[in-house]
């Protein structure tokens, strides 16, 4: 696999049809090898409401290309189908209706071999677009179009390890040996001090609507852990009661708890007395030392709260993560699940998508983005909690300090880890 790199000028324009060209068949063809060890039964699982089929996530990235690419710039365009803007539109109203998301795994047809024929399609008309258009035009659809398909890469392999992780025989996703730590470095305190800082993107190269504009925010002095929490560390949350406790849960994390039936992370399970995790590897004994994943904010929180800590704010992590480099366990290692650091990594980037505190929110003097692109991330600003850092299925040419990812405070299915905060 190769890694994607948008070379992007000071302004986030592409302005070289050949740079223009060449990134778009990466991330395209990206995409496609992360799919290559998955059968055609595969494609079309849909085990929950909150996760898609990979046909669907391959035939919704094509149709946002399609969309508001093809369709607003290459006279004479033609869909192969004209229903595939019905059933393959997520949440843009301002570009029609949309079929019914909890029901994508209802659909047989179109057949997978349909899907990257429409592929194919709009691949070989957005080449010809890119060839021949006006950069200036282009540039900036098609780059957020490249990042939205990496933003979907991630959600493939996800998805997939959700839906393949239902099956009692616990498939494997490939043959990728994870592996295995011997010592876990000791936790320790990060300080931070106070005072007025300068928070989110600086407006060179490409960014999201929701990392924009760049404010000022005020921090008190803080303190964050040195690396990410371990499995290890949390089987002793699991071990003192921490899922029979409601002390350390706020009032709708216990809900949770009760309701789901929750008592360890998900895709856990105890044989023989030892604590077993479906990977996309397959069936593996928990690693002690890994950073422990799948945990929502609720779980983090509660963590948090048992250790006598906090979980950081959005704001706290941005400060503290600015500077590191943006290398880690990410997508382009091909293992796909959490590994253990070394002294002094203190895995900012990859791994996992750690828990902040804060809401998602819109940043002061926040505008979404003009015209089409207008509902890409504003609307969903209420009822989630921000994560950072990237996750080891995120691109790395896809992932920044100042990147906010979202969801809500009970999901699991995501990557998401734990890192401790604490006030100085």
């Amino acid at each position: 696999m190769t890694m994607t790199t948008l070379v992007l000028s000071p302004d986030g324009v592409l302005a070289d049809p050949a740079a223009l060209l060449d990134a778009y068949r990466d991330v395209r063809g990206t995409t496609e090898r992360l799919c290559a060890p998955l059968a055609i039964e595969d494609y079309v699982l849909q085990a929950m409401p909150d996760v898609s089929p990979t046909r669907w996530h391959l035939a919704h990235v094509t149709w946002f290309f399609e969309t508001f690419l093809l369709g607003r710039h290459l006279p004479g365009y033609r869909s192969p189908n004209g229903q595939y803007g019905y059933l393959f539109n997520s949440y843009y109203h301002r570009a029609g209706p949309q079929f019914h998301r909890p029901s994508r795994g209802h659909l047989s047809r179109p057949t997978v071999a349909e899907i990257y024929a429409y592929r194919a399609h709009v691949d070989e008309a957005m080449a010809r677009l890119i060839e021949t258009a006006d950069p200036g035009a282009i540039a900036s659809a098609l780059v957020l179009g490249l990042n939205h398909e990496q933003q979907h890469q991630e959600l493939i392999l996800t998805d997939i390890k959700y839906n393949l992780a239902v099956n009692p025989l616990r498939p494997a996703y490939h043959d990728r040996e994870i592996p295995r730590g011997t010592a876990t470095p000791a936790l320790g305190w990060l300080e931070f001090e106070g005072g007025l800082r300068f928070m989110g993107h600086d407006g060179r190269g490409f960014a999201f609507d929701n990392e924009r504009p760049r404010h000022r925010t005020h921090l008190e002095p803080y303190r964050l852990g040195s690396r990410p929490v371990t499995n290890g560390e949390y089987v002793e949350f699991i071990d003192a009661g921490g899922y029979e406790n409601w002390a350390p849960w706020l009032s709708e994390g216990w809900r949770s708890v009760q309701e789901q039936g929750w008592r360890a992370p998900l895709y856990w399970e105890q044989r023989d007395g030892e604590w077993w995790v479906q990977t996309l590897s397959g069936l593996q004994r928990v690693d002690p030392h890994a950073p422990v994943t799948h945990v929502s904010y609720f779980e983090a929180d509660a963590y948090a709260r048992w250790r006598d800590a906090r979980l950081p704010t959005e704001q706290e992590w941005e400060h503290a993560a600015r500077p590191a480099p943006l290398h880690g366990n990410l997508q382009e290692s091909e293992v796909f699940h959490p590994l253990p650091g070394r002294p002094g990594d203190a895995q900012w980037i990859g791994d996992v998508w750690e828990w902040t505190r804060s809401p998602y929110a819109p940043y002061p003097g926040f505008r979404p983005l003009d015209g089409d692109m207008v509902e890409y991330n504003g609307k969903f600003m209420v009822n989630q909690m921000v994560l950072r850092g990237g996750s080891c299925v995120t691109p790395r040419s896809h992932i920044r300090a100042t990147y906010r990812n979202f969801f809500p405070p009970d999901a699991r299915w995501q990557f998401s880890g734990i890192r401790l905060a604490a006030d100085a």
